[in-house]
């Protein structure tokens, strides 16, 4: 992190057309900055803790309100730096994968390398050359590892709006992609809000197969599947678990039906390309592997982070989801005294 204070004669309009400039050149689909001011943000969040939607992830109501008043954050920070780079990869029809219940599902986004150290090293090449330019600020980089209301930030700076399943859209790339941020101390000028297009439209409410989107706008963490396979450490209940189907990491049902989605183009990072052939895998071929396996297999994936015991779990509960087959059951009796008391 820079800590000395830019040189305030500074054209910091010319230097914001810039930095839109060498973020598109770094491989962002788009750059954006926004103003910190977070009020309505901060009274939605506080609602949803309030309500318990939030579930095991004690981090979300641990940071409060520090989420939405970014100078808390990083002191001195008054504008956001909001970036987007697009992940969709080149895999499998995923309509395919899901209607064939031998097949574990992957959400888009893990199937290739972990996304945190893609966007964070992209954001500090960027940050580095704004440096070289702007002389040393004050600036602190964000790729989803720390509290900050990305959606919120992102929306603010113009890239695009809030859609009903709580994702950002825009309309020249859908929502498959991830956001980054960068908190800084220069006064640099900020872009207008995009205004919202989803209208009438409640397909991704309707797809959700837990329900999880309980109202537009409105996501219950504890019934989303992204949640119940990432994000819960303990057993999953079993009345959601039949509702899970053959997705054992993540979900994308939401955005699979998403009309904004027909404009998201493949990625052109090939980190995001697919690894392990996780776009087809079958449930029973995962099943087997040894942590030994896990751990090799998912060397610099997203995935790694749950572990082998929750990864078991997933798989576990695909299986059981799965086609009767008398391999599917061998394969599940073949753990049945695993050392997990979770998966067993």
């Amino acid at each position: 992190m820079a800590i000395t204070s830019p040189s305030r004669s500074i054209d910091f309009e010319a230097l914001a057309r810039d930095i839109h400039s060498w973020g598109i050149a770094l491989g962002f689909g788009e750059i954006g900055i926004a103003d910190t001011g977070l009020g309505a943000e901060e009274a939605r969040l506080s609602a949803w803790l309030a309500a318990g939607r939030h579930g095991e992830m004690d981090y979300m109501a641990r940071h409060g309100a520090r989420r939405a008043r970014p100078a808390e954050l990083v002191p001195g920070t008054i504008r956001v730096i909001s970036a987007r780079l697009d992940y969709r990869p080149r895999a499998r029809d995923p309509a395919a994968v899901l209607g064939d219940s031998r097949r574990a599902y992957v959400s888009r986004y893990a199937l290739g390398r972990d996304y945190h150290r893609v966007l964070r090293g992209k954001l500090q090449r960027l940050a580095e050359r704004i440096s070289a330019v702007a002389g040393g600020f004050r600036y602190r980089v964000f790729t989803d590892s720390a509290p900050v209301l990305e959606v919120a930030l992102a929306a603010k700076a113009g890239l695009g709006w809030r859609g009903k399943h709580t994702l950002l859209l825009t309309r020249n790339a859908g929502s498959y992609f991830f956001l980054g941020e960068i908190y800084t101390d220069l006064p640099l000028p900020v872009g207008a809000p995009a205004t919202e297009h989803c209208g009438s439209c409640r397909a991704c409410i309707d797809a959700c197969p837990t329900g999880a989107i309980v109202a537009p706008y409105e996501l219950d963490a504890r019934r989303c599947i992204s949640y119940l396979t990432i994000e819960l450490k303990g057993s999953i209940p079993e009345s959601l678990r039949a509702l899970i189907g053959n997705r054992v990491y993540g979900c994308d049902d939401c955005q699979l039906v998403c009309p904004w989605n027909k404009y998201a183009q493949v990625s052109a990072e090939t980190d995001f390309a697919v690894r392990n052939g996780l776009d087809e895998a079958e449930l029973i071929a995962l099943f087997a592997w040894k942590a030994e396996e896990f751990a090799k297999r998912m060397e610099g994936s997203a995935i790694r982070r749950i572990g082998y015991e929750r990864w078991s779990r997933n798989l576990a509960i695909g299986l059981g989801n799965a086609d009767y087959d008398e391999r599917v059951v061998a394969a599940l009796e073949s753990r049945a005294d695993d050392p997990s008391p979770l998966v067993r």
